[in-house]
């Protein structure tokens, strides 16, 4: 029996869902693959709670009640006194500075797994120092829920790179919460500040929509997938095109952006009118290869293309290839929520476990 030993980072909503379907799918995977995933350690930002080899259903009280203010210090030390080996660290935190720890925790002797996308958007220099020193220790780093949640995205571009494939375009509806507010307001009428305060009230957007009307998380999945193809570019590079009013940027307050987001209505009402009768407002980040250009735009889509007949808050790309001609490769499905983003870190842990 392969042991795995998991320290998971973040109990967040991913995080969350993440221990549940690792409880859950336990003892399967001990029976039908001989694996056994032990979750020894979970800790948030300021607590860890420590339980010999797998954690129970009631985790969650647990880590509140028999939890501590930690050091990462004490989690290598508790995992090197205990014998652990095929160590994984699972990254579900949404921290800057978390990422600054994986070079100690590789240092240590664990593989990474992350849902975090900061590590992959950093400078050049930071991605580069960091996967120098997973080969120099023989460690692995998977993230594909970095792009589209749990959808094949990131290990699709690799393998075409890997294999000499020229891609030449990525095209992709890459935010969930995008998704669901341009495919809502196209098919209703109602007005933008209506439809965005729905996306909020049902939890697609983050708490400040802001963050998702910036355009920025999508700049990053780009840069993900640019790097991945071997662009060397920088965030600061990507030519994003921001649907907040100035008047209500990051320098305003979120409370004055909320009670101010009519202001948004007739920016969106004018582009709408603009529209043919068979096209539809789509938010897309472009990846030109040839070109080495990232865009992060608003675009007129067809109703009845892959971007144009999305519905919900579903995520679509389009891999524009040598072998496929002019014909993209399509992957589309659910490409947000906790659930599915947990459900995808698993599956990043049993690939890495299978190398293991």
């Amino acid at each position: 029996m392969k042991k795995i030993n998991i320290v998971l980072f973040g109990t967040g909503n991913v995080g969350s869902k993440l221990v549940a379907q690792l409880l859950e799918a336990r003892e399967s995977l001990r029976q039908k693959e001989g694996v056994e995933l032990n979750l020894p350690v979970i800790a948030n930002s300021t607590r860890a709670y420590f339980q010999n080899e797998n954690q129970q259903p009631s985790w969650e009280a647990d880590l509140n009640t028999l939890g501590f203010a930690y050091k990462l210090d004490d989690i290598l030390e508790y995992v090197k006194k205990q014998g652990y080996e095929n160590l994984i660290a699972v990254d579900a935190t949404a921290s800057e500075d978390f990422v600054d720890k994986y070079f100690e925790l590789i240092e240590a002797g664990f593989h990474i797994v992350a849902a975090n996308k900061v590590a992959n958007t950093r400078s050049s220099e930071f991605y580069a120092g960091l996967r120098k020193k997973l080969q120099e220790h023989n460690r692995h780093f998977f993230y594909e829920t970095n792009v589209g949640a749990g959808l094949p995205v990131v290990e699709t571009l690799r393998n075409f790179h890997r294999s000499n494939e020229r891609v030449t375009k990525v095209r992709g509806v890459f935010s969930g919460s995008l998704s669901y507010i341009f495919n809502t307001y196209c098919d209703e009428d109602k007005a933008f500040s209506e439809v965005l305060a729905e996306a909020g009230e049902k939890g697609f957007t983050e708490p400040d929509p802001r963050v998702d009307l910036s355009g920025k998380d999508v700049a990053r999945k780009l840069l993900i997938l640019g790097r991945e193809l071997g662009l060397e570019k920088e965030f600061e590079e990507i030519d994003i095109q921001d649907l907040v009013p100035v008047h209500l940027n990051g320098q305003s307050t979120l409370q004055e952006f909320q009670k101010n987001k009519k202001d948004l209505d007739p920016v969106f009402l004018n582009l709408k009118k603009e529209l043919g009768q068979d096209e539809v407002i789509r938010h897309v980040g472009e990846l030109n290869v040839a070109l080495g250009t990232l865009e992060v735009k608003l675009v007129k889509e067809k109703k009845f293309s892959a971007f144009g007949a999305l519905k919900h808050a579903d995520s679509s790309f389009e891999i524009y290839a040598e072998s496929y001609g002019e014909r993209p490769l399509v992957i589309q499905g659910a490409g947000a929520g906790a659930a599915v983003t947990a459900r995808g870190v698993v599956s990043d842990i049993l690939q890495l476990a299978e190398k293991l």
